[in-house]
Order: structure tokens, then C-alpha cells, then sequence
């Protein structure tokens, strides 16, 4: 007996399941509640399901990511989403962010657009092909960790699956296809000096002005990367270095010990994560020999690369003719990469808009829905029947 429920219970529920993850453990959650409850519809449709248990510090919450499979045999199709959400401020939210409320035409609550919403509709683009004899295999993809640090994607390129022809992930992005968009890095420089009586400056060596040059290096590379890469598919067109916080000292008649900088890059495609990081630490050692300073650059995190998917790929036309919308490209990240890297035709199509993501009172527009579920099914009869 299908016991699937209807598409927007399947939302409520999800919604109601609060799996926020974060670099923060005080508020990181598991996501391992949605991951069994998208496993026991899509087990109930006839998926075979994987729930598959990522490897976590101590004090972590448990986390996984689902490989919900119809069909078998070469090729298919992938559609992905991952389950959790970033953090939320509930004072600020006029709708309680852990319900779905409708109104208005749209679908209030937490994840409604990223991303647990694209989930009842694959679902339910899935439920018509469940007593299909498919020829090639419809897998759904839900993972873990995101927001936070892409752990649940880097987990399935470790593991090479799942493995099909084609990948969409979807995120929001109006249903209209998106075949690249920019990495990010997360780069953090701390600077060693000498504390001392700030009346006599030779009495040590001040780590905040010392930063003061690396920060002013910092903006001249930045002008030669915008200097040498260029995208024109982009809103900004260059790869950019933002300088995000700044913490050092501790009073203002001590010479200052110690500073820390903590900036982000966003390369464009092209560009690779590691040789920027090496570029910068081949600028820090001369600087830091002429300061007489140490300089300590580290990644806050593992980062994201840039994606590009060819733009006559099968998958990239073949959503280009049933949306209308020529293929584009967007500045924020995504799990397109690794699911890139495991040998897919990806792309990033998706209901919703991510001027609602990360947002309170996040929601998705109802009319967005049955058109995704009709170029869902559409994509799903190409590459799976």
C-alpha cells in the first residue's frame, strides 16, 4: 500500500523536522529525522534507499545522506537537494519558522525554497513513474551538511556514488537553469608580534600594522586577479576578495600583539582554490621577512570550486527548451562540483528564489510548484524511459 502522503503534507513535515546545521556546535542539529522520513516515502514509491552514516567528530549530532534509487542499469538522472538549513532568528519571523503556513499564494517556513521544498516535488514528479519499467535509473539525492561545510558532498565523491548521467540540483533558482557559478574560500592570515608599552614603539612589534600592509597586498592582488579573469556571464564579471572581520589588541596605550583578518574569495570558473592559497602564501613570506613578524595563513574551511557545465551539454538544452530560459549563471555555491566530479552532467535548477534563502519568513511562491513538477517528470521520461 503507498502510503506516500499528499505533496504539501510531505512539506509540513519536513519543515517540522529542524535540522539547522552550523560551524557552531552549540546549534548544529542532525539532519538524520528528514533523511528517515524522505527514506520511508520513497521507500513506499519503490526506491530502493541507502541511508548513509557520515563520519562526525565527538559532540556532533549524527548526520547522513540518502541514495534513493528506481530503476537500474546505465545512465539516469539524479535529483538532488540537501536537507538542512542554516540557522533562523524566530523573534523575527511573523509565521512560526517550524510550520508550514500558506497564504498569500506562497508556502511559509524554514527550508520552504532552501531546500527541503524541492524534495515533496521530486517526489511527487517521481510518483508517476513509480510502475514504470524505467531503462535507466531515477535516483533521488538528499544530503548533509551544506550550509555548513559541504561534508555530506565531499562524502559521496569519496565513495564515487551515486553514479548516473545527469544531475539537477534544486536549489532555488526560479526554474530557470544555471550551468556555472563561483567558488568561495574562507581564508583566515593571524599575525605574531610583540605586546609592549605603547610610549616607546621599539619596545615591541605592532601585529595590527603589520596587518595594515598585508590587507593593502591583499587588495592589490585582488586588482590583478579582476585584472586577468573575467566572465561576462556573471553580475560581477571578476572573481573577488572580501575583507569580512578584523580582531586585534586589547588597549589602546599597548602596542598591539596579535591581529587576525578574516576574508573570502569567490573565483570564477577556471580558477583553482589551491593555486590561489599557494599565490598568497608565496606574497606573505617576503612580507613577513621585511616586518620581521610571523604571518600564519590558514582555510576556515575546505571551500567550495568554481563549476562550469559545457553550454551544448545534453542536460543544459535540454532544460533550456522545456523552462524558455537560456542557461546562466549565479555567484552563489552549490553542491555542483562534487556531483561534477563524480562524472555528471550537472546543473542547478530549481522553484524558488534565493532572495527568500537565509531569510525570515522564507517562502516559496505556490505557482512555482506544478511547473517544476512538469519539467521534473518531462526530464525524468528523457533520461529514465
Amino acid at each position: 500500500m503507498n502510503s506516500t502522503p499528499p505533496l504539501l503534507t510531505m512539506l509540513q513535515q519536513l519543515i517540522e523536522l529542524p535540522s539547522v546545521s552550523s560551524t557552531q556546535e552549540s546549534i548544529d542539529q542532525s539532519n538524520l529525522p528528514v533523511i528517515e522520513r524522505l527514506a520511508q516515502w520513497l521507500g513506499d514509491l519503490g526506491f530502493d534507499t541507502e541511508i548513509l552514516h557520515i563520519k562526525t567528530t565527538p559532540g556532533r549530532p549524527a548526520k547522513a545522506n540518502l541514495i534513493a534509487t528506481l530503476g537500474a542499469g546505465p545512465g539516469g538522472l539524479v535529483l538532488s537537494g540537501h536537507t538542512d538549513t542554516v540557522p533562523f532568528d524566530d523573534h523575527l519571523w511573523s509565521v512560526n519558522p517550524l510550520a508550514l503556513t500558506q497564504k498569500d499564494n506562497r508556502l511559509y517556513g524554514l527550508g520552504s525554497t532552501d531546500m527541503k521544498g524541492f524534495f515533496p516535488i521530486a517526489i511527487e514528479a517521481a510518483r508517476a513513474f513509480k510502475d514504470e519499467n524505467l531503462k535507466a535509473p531515477l535516483i533521488i539525492l538528499a544530503t548533509a551538511d551544506e550550509e555548513s561545510s559541504m561534508s555530506g558532498a565531499e562524502d559521496l565523491v569519496r565513495m564515487g556514488r551515486p553514479k548516473a548521467r545527469c544531475a539537477i540540483i534544486g536549489e532555488p533558482t526560479g526554474l530557470k537553469p544555471i550551468r556555472c557559478h563561483k567558488g568561495m574560500m574562507m581564508e583566515s592570515i593571524t599575525i605574531t608580534g610583540q605586546a609592549g608599552h605603547s610610549s616607546d614603539p621599539s619596545l615591541g612589534n605592532n601585529a595590527m600594522e603589520a596587518m595594515f600592509v598585508v590587507a593593502a597586498d591583499l587588495a592589490k592582488f585582488r586588482a590583478e586577479l579582476q585584472a586577468k579573469y573575467q566572465n561576462p556571464l556573471f553580475s560581477t564579471p571578476v572573481p573577488t576578495i572580501n575583507f569580512g572581520c578584523i580582531h586585534g589588541g586589547d588597549n589602546p596605550n599597548r602596542i598591539c600583539g596579535s591581529c587576525e583578518m578574516q576574508f573570502d574569495i569567490r573565483p570564477l570558473p577556471g580558477m583553482v582554490n589551491d593555486e590561489i592559497r599557494a599565490a598568497i602564501r608565496k606574497r606573505l613570506a617576503p612580507l613577513a621577512q621585511q616586518l620581521q613578524i610571523n604571518i600564519e595563513l590558514k582555510s576556515l574551511f575546505a571551500g567550495i570550486p568554481a563549476f562550469e557545465s559545457p553550454a551544448d551539454s545534453d542536460l543544459v538544452k535540454a532544460c533550456e527548451k522545456l523552462t524558455g530560459h537560456a542557461a546562466s549563471a549565479v555567484s552563489f555555491g552549490t553542491e555542483a562540483p562534487f556531483l561534477q566530479a563524480l562524472g555528471m552532467d550537472t546543473i542547478i535548477m530549481g522553484p524558488g528564489s534565493i532572495d527568500q534563502a537565509h531569510q525570515p519568513d522564507e517562502y516559496m511562491s505556490l505557482d512555482q510548484v506544478q511547473p517544476t513538477i512538469d519539467v521534473l517528470k518531462q526530464l525524468i521520461a528523457k533520461f529514465c524511459t
